[in-house]
């Protein structure tokens, strides 16, 4: 990525088995940042073979406070076009086999997820689009489904008729498991065609959606270097604070390794 500095890497171990691929650390924009390919680099991990667990628990162990995800997507609405960033406020979730949460085996959390998304992130992802000079759309609903297969036509009209606006394979768990790590969440959906309701998407190649993504991408790393030059240093978000009150199990009855397993998350908290 251009602007990219100080580069290194390092593969995390995790209580949750091993993150997708090793962790890229550098500083861009006067700021340390974390990397990774979630579906490992050269793209070898199916949606449902991702250990979500495990990539956000290893960003929490590096000290990471905010992860702005960039994903490819299919459009629900004409006014999404190809080439366009969304920037979604909700998520609805239409998967089936996948672990989304930090808690049990002994211990209980209930976090707030009304608003999925971190709204001080996704306004300066928003603002940075402005910069950028690419069109970045804030709100609308991100339809998260299992895959690896894409949507039947019947599938696209009905998720249409909802109101939602794009559909991907990816997000709904990372957020879930970002807000209970604490750590803010917003995403960049790179629209690269129109799912399979639009009259037009026989007519759409996979070569002609990998140059979209291609584009896409490049694009998108320009939005993530103006976002990380604007965001502040202190967080002043709820997210920050998501497990305050949200843990409901009496520390005493929480078992020893849960407590040294989930330490980076509920240190704060329970002892």
């Amino acid at each position: 990525m251009p602007g990219l500095t100080d580069i290194g890497e390092v593969q995390q171990k995790t209580p949750f088995g091993d993150p997708s691929d090793p962790y890229v650390l550098g500083t861009l924009e006067g700021r340390k940042v974390a990397f990774l390919a979630r579906h490992g680099r050269g793209h070898r991990l199916l949606p449902s073979e991702l250990n979500f667990r495990a990539n956000i628990y290893g960003f929490k162990q590096l000290g990471v406070e905010r992860i702005v995800s960039v994903s490819a997507v299919g459009s629900l609405k004409e006014e999404h076009k190809p080439l366009d960033f969304v920037i979604p406020d909700q998520f609805y979730d239409r998967t089936r086999h996948r672990i989304d949460t930090f808690f049990g085996d002994g211990i209980v959390a209930h976090i707030g997820f009304g608003d999925p998304v971190c709204p001080e992130l996704a306004k300066v992802v928003e603002a940075s689009c402005r910069r950028v000079g690419v069109t970045g759309k804030r709100g609308g609903t991100y339809v998260c489904m299992e895959g690896p297969q894409f949507s039947t036509r019947a599938e696209s009209n009905v998720y249409r008729s909802w109101g939602a606006d794009v559909i991907g394979m990816t997000n709904l768990q990372e957020a879930k498991l970002a807000r209970e790590a604490e750590i803010c969440y917003a995403t960049i959906a790179l629209v690269t065609d129109y799912d399979c309701w639009h009259p037009d998407h026989d007519s759409v190649t996979v070569d002609m959606i990998v140059q979209n993504l291609v584009a896409n991408a490049k694009t998108a790393q320009q939005v993530i270097a103006e976002a990380v030059s604007r965001l502040p240093y202190e967080r002043t978000c709820e997210c920050a604070n998501a497990l305050k009150h949200a843990i409901i199990t009496r520390p005493e009855a929480i078992p020893d390794r849960v407590k040294r397993d989930l330490a980076p998350i509920i240190g704060r908290y329970v002892k």
